[in-house]
């Protein structure tokens, strides 16, 4: 009976104890259940923003600049009648560099330093001289023998600008630089030859809508012959454009030049052009037509008045483009309508045959160029082969004061890319003047054939 009441009474407290184990192990166990659902609910923990990054400094943005690297080989040939004293055909290789820095706008500034320089590799069978002078050469008396290729050799700073970017209405540079307006009819930089034309000057730039504006003071001309033959400056330059619709742009210029250290090339010409695109069914229509008055300027020159008028017209239709173009420029016998600053060389035939003293593309009797055109982009393309274009164009020259007729021309061109970078250039013009002319007629020029192989690189 004892064994018995102690089996009973460890069988009732074993079962007091699971009776409370039982009871209390939910509450342990859903206290951890609890607890991460606090934990989600938390919100989480905001961290400060970071500082603002501190502006660029002028040196930040000068490194983060870019470099300019352009690097021209060609190979000209010219032969042109010979005389007495011009008796060889002329040979020239030369190779011309730019290296400069621009730097990245800081404050709406941004500023440019370029060098160029301009080395002949081989020999030195061509004549540097100011076109229809009739002093020496200038790279030495024994060089008349050859006709002339205006590539010298010369290392100068090209251009050092400073641009201030106000807003979006205007635009001021100052310091050497490149001056391009409109087609380069009347001012550019003669970037055919290697020695390039920039301007000391003070430029501003104006764009209020459809109306555009570009003034600028020029006190120097760095011309394509080096420093020795630059021309002292006190000149004025005025274009100003309103562009209504694409098929309609009007404008006016004003140039007025005055060089001190080459009286003869001054002048004051005023004129008005209209020009503009539009579309015809699948072709595509451009026009220009530009009327020019030239005088004397500042007593420079004796007194003189000549006009000029050139218009064109140009039909485009997939890969062709069609054009007709016709110029007049006026002469009186003594003086032709010149344009000092223009880059003449896409003007009046790629063989420059038709110069003044000063190296103008002029006549004194006046020039008058009936041209026509053919501009084909093949779609040709391979890998180190492709964005080719053809031109070829028909010049016939007349005295514009007498009518008569001066001679012909036809200038071929094909350039391609070979990659992104480097291009390739071969050209080709041939003047041939008449035989005689009426009394009463200036000469025209002598005939000339040239050739150019040209290799270009830009980084």
């Amino acid at each position: 009976m004892r064994l018995g009441l102690h089996c009973g009474a460890a069988a009732l407290a074993l079962a007091c104890s699971t009776t409370a184990w039982a009871q209390t192990a939910p509450d342990q166990t859903s206290k951890p259940a609890e607890e991460p659902a606090a934990e989600v609910a938390a919100e989480p923990a905001v961290e400060p923003p970071p500082p603002p990054a501190p502006p660029p400094t002028i040196s930040d943005q000068i490194g983060a600049g870019k470099l300019i690297l352009e690097v021209r080989a060609r190979y000209e040939t010219v032969d042109q009648t010979h005389t007495a004293t011009l008796r060889d055909k002329a040979n020239a290789f030369t190779v011309r560099t730019h290296l400069g820095w621009e730097t990245a706008e800081w404050k709406g500034l941004k500023g440019l330093v370029e060098f160029e320089d301009v080395r002949q590799a081989g020999p030195e069978h061509y004549a540097v001289n100011v076109p229809g002078a009739a002093t020496p050469p200038l790279n030495g008396a024994d060089k008349a023998r050859y006709p002339i290729v205006n590539d010298p050799d010369v290392t100068e700073l090209n251009r050092a600008q400073l641009t201030w970017t106000p807003s979006a209405a205007l635009q001021i540079t100052a310091g050497r630089q490149r001056i391009l307006l409109d087609d380069q009819r009347f001012v550019g930089n003669v970037g055919w030859r290697q020695d390039e034309q920039t301007f000391d000057a003070v430029r501003a730039d104006v764009a209020l809508g459809r109306f555009k504006a570009t003034y600028a003071y020029v006190s120097h001309i760095n011309r394509i012959l080096g420093e020795l033959r630059d021309w002292d400056s006190d000149s004025h330059l005025l274009n100003a454009t309103w562009s209504p619709a694409e098929a309609l742009r009007l404008q006016g210029f004003v140039y007025a030049l005055d060089f001190g250290n080459a009286p003869i090339n001054s002048s004051i010409t005023k004129g008005v052009k209209a020009s503009g695109k539009t579309w015809l069914g699948l072709y595509q229509l451009a026009y220009n037509a530009t009327w020019a008055r030239q005088s004397d300027y500042h007593h420079n020159t004796p007194d003189f008045s000549l006009d000029y008028f050139g218009a064109d017209l140009a039909a485009t239709f997939d890969i062709y483009t069609a054009k007709v173009s016709y110029e007049s420029l006026e002469g009186d016998g003594t003086r032709g309508f010149t344009t000092p600053l223009a880059t003449v060389h896409a003007f009046n035939g790629w063989s420059d045959a038709f110069v003044s003293p000063g190296g103008n593309k002029s006549f004194v009797d006046g020039l008058e160029d009936l041209n026509v055109s053919l501009n084909v982009k093949p779609r040709f393309r391979a890998i180190y082969f492709f964005n080719t274009d053809l031109v070829a164009r028909y010049h016939d020259f007349d005295d514009q004061r007498t009518g008569a007729n001066l001679g012909h021309e036809w200038d071929l061109q094909f350039t391609a890319a070979i990659t992104t970078k480097l291009s390739v250039q071969l050209k080709y013009a041939d003047f041939k003047r008449v035989k005689t002319v009426p009394v009463g007629t200036a000469a025209p020029p002598a005939s000339r054939t040239k050739t150019w192989l040209t290799l270009e690189y830009k980084f």
